[in-house]
């Protein structure tokens, strides 16, 4: 019987990769890991940038396009998934999708970044992976609902980014 997942024979891809990187960041034809991620073991692609480099552009692009609500969630030392976590809001699902598509332009045009995305479509939550920062853009009825700020922060952590 042939069930939704084809396991690999034991010991046939041992250590090539992750769970995590095939489910996140995986060819849909081949299942391997694929993507940006350069702190993949064995990649030796080196990046001229930093995570911080990174959160500070995606903190500008939100601004530039007026995001409401912007939280930002430092992952360092709590998840291997990225290194920030960027929660913001906008006004209608056409301002979440074009926040998003910009986002994703300016991180390729400022860093060479390919990321990843997932909702543009519907406008309703926006995933955009850039591999060292991952950001949720929702419309706000929504974000209420899933409530992403308190899975990862404590309650007296909770505030907005302040505008630079």
């Amino acid at each position: 019987m042939i069930g939704l997942l084809q396991m690999p024979r034991a010991g046939a891809c041992r250590g090539a990769f992750s769970e995590d990187d095939v489910l996140s960041h995986s060819d849909p034809a081949t299942g391997l890991p694929v993507g940006p991620r350069a702190a993949r073991q064995g990649a030796s692609v080196t990046a001229d940038y930093t995570a911080d480099q990174v959160l500070a552009g995606v903190l500008a692009s939100l601004d530039d396009d007026k995001a409401e609500e912007v939280v930002q969630i430092d992952l360092r030392g709590r998840s291997d998934v990225a290194d920030y976590m960027v929660i913001a809001s906008g006004r209608s699902s056409r301002q979440v999708a074009a926040i998003s598509e910009k986002l994703m332009d300016r991180m390729k045009m400022e860093f060479g970044i390919l990321s990843k995305v997932e909702g543009k479509e519907t406008g309703d939550w926006v995933l955009i992976d850039t591999g060292d920062v991952i950001v949720h853009v929702f419309r706000p009825e929504v974000r209420e609902f899933y409530q992403l700020e308190k899975m990862w922060l404590p309650s007296d952590a909770l505030r907005p980014v302040a505008k630079v």
